[in-house]
């Protein structure tokens, strides 16, 4: 058997079911490798072992009784800091937060507490989500920076950067992130795992706002296919969420490469603005698109839609939305803003009524673009990013406040969208660092864009072994 901490949900499902293991022996091992980890990766924040062995003793009980309440019970689990659990503050990766505990878990802390997955910890996050990167100025106070598993002195990427490089550094199998341009994504392409952004309002989210969600980042399909079939459950608090589908996420860890067979995959290769695609991560691309058809699938170019006034308008509006909020605070928390976040918001303070309004337009630009460019395929398959991981200490792979958004052209056309979107391991560039493949399918059908990917799983080339921390 692997080490306890690299067992997936469907294993220690298993293992627990014939009495192999116990949740509290599993909490243990992980929690005993994530302190042998942390003081390099420093992923998580307000890790409280006591109680999740609290939570991994009432499981085990369960689980001797038969009462187990699924699949998920007794499994390790972290959440993005985010995410609201009672009683825990919410700091958003910043310093300017008051850091006043929660009154109540937020829709999918709750359905992972009710589920009986054992909460571990909170990850990471850059300040307010507002970037690829793990660099906050909250956690820069006591001297702390995510890295990436696969190289320490590279960046995981975000904004669920913790989540991304817990995925990969095998703090148990199931990680909860949240992605409103690629947050999800980004991290799970650049740490080697699968991260999911599901179609909006699959997930019930509190508070929702224009393009979030959230969702799973594990190692493999069919953990995260298990995961949202948690996540999915309803939630009335949610006003934007979608009715309640009982959907076959079951179905997902089965797919069949018989089922790519006749597939119309679009390949995406150039987005239409942004950084340009490394040369590995083309090739990967390539590669991949080679497999689909050597599986049956009938393969074509998608050309490019999204324009650089669709990309120029959204980043205005994001930047005024930003500004907003900070100048909102008192002068001395403002003050405690990351200075880059600062920088990127600082021209919003001259935008018109007209420029605000003509950003906020090109939202619906691009969601009838690429709903449009993407109709006549099955799925879609482009990079993740255009570049592989980047330095640490970054906020960006430009590391520039004024092309802050210039590696996210393929990712958010389809939070704009709200497609649901996966990032899958691919391959890897010549230095070693992992590449995602982006599989998009169309709006409410989460189910094929996962059963898609777990085909993928099956006629990629095989992976190299996850990084093991010194």
């Amino acid at each position: 058997m692997a080490a306890l901490h690299d067992l997936s949900t469907a294993e220690l499902g298993r293992a627990y079911a014939a009495r192999e293991l116990s949740p509290v022996d599993v909490a243990q091992a992980v929690l005993a490798h994530m302190a042998r980890c942390e003081p390099q990766l420093q992923a998580t924040w307000a890790l409280d072992a006591e109680a999740a062995l609290v939570q991994a003793r009432g499981s085990e009980i369960r689980w001797k009784r038969g009462e187990q309440r699924g699949v998920l019970d007794g499994v390790p689990v972290t959440l993005k800091e985010n995410i609201a659990t009672r009683g825990c503050p919410l700091p958003l990766g910043t310093a300017a937060t008051e850091l006043v505990p929660a009154a109540e878990d937020a829709p999918p802390a709750a359905r992972l507490r009710e589920a009986g997955a054992v909460m571990l910890a909170k990850t990471t996050m850059p300040d307010y989500g507002m970037l690829s990167s793990g660099l906050s100025s909250f956690h820069q106070q006591f001297g702390r920076l995510t890295r990436n598993p696969w190289d320490l002195h590279k960046n995981p990427g975000g904004s669920s950067a913790g989540a991304g490089a817990a995925a990969a550094a095998g703090y148990g199998p199931l990680h909860l992130g949240t992605d409103i341009g690629g947050s999800i994504r980004l991290p799970a392409a650049w740490c080697g795992v699968v991260g999911f952004k599901p179609s909006n309002g699959r997930v019930p989210i509190k508070p929702p706002y224009l393009g979030r969600v959230a969702g799973p980042l594990t190692r493999t399909v069919e953990d995260t296919a298990l995961m949202m079939a948690c996540l999915s459950l309803p939630d009335d608090r949610d006003a934007t969420r979608l009715p309640y589908q009982p959907l076959p996420w079951g179905q997902v860890a089965s797919a069949p490469v018989e089922l790519l067979r006749g597939l119309r995959v679009g390949v995406q290769s150039d987005a239409g603005w942004g950084l340009p695609v490394d040369a590995d991560i083309a090739a990967a691309l390539q590669d991949a698109a080679r497999r689909f058809e050597a599986a049956g699938a009938i393969v074509g170019e998608l050309q490019p839609f999204t324009t650089r006034e669709m990309a120029d308008g959204i980043n205005l509006f994001w930047r005024t939305r930003s500004w907003l909020d900070i100048r909102a605070l008192p002068t001395e928390r403002r003050a405690q803003v990351l200075p880059f976040i600062r920088d990127w918001v600082a021209a919003a303070e001259g935008f018109s009524a007209a420029q605000v309004f003509h950003g906020y337009s090109q939202f619906g630009a691009l969601r009838d673009a690429a709903s449009a460019a993407s109709a006549a395929f099955d799925v879609v398959i482009s990079p993740v990013a255009p570049v592989s991981a980047f330095p640490a200490e970054w906020a960006m792979p430009t590391n520039d406040p004024l092309r802050a958004m210039e590696h996210i052209a393929f990712t958010l056309p389809f939070n704009v969208s709200e497609q649901p979107s996966v990032s899958v391991p691919c391959g890897f560039t010549a230095a070693g660092l992992p590449i995602g493949l982006q599989i998009t399918g169309p709006r409410h059908d989460d189910i094929t864009v996962l059963r898609v990917a777990r085909a993928f799983e099956q006629i990629r080339a095989p992976l190299r072994a996850y990084p093991q921390l010194p």
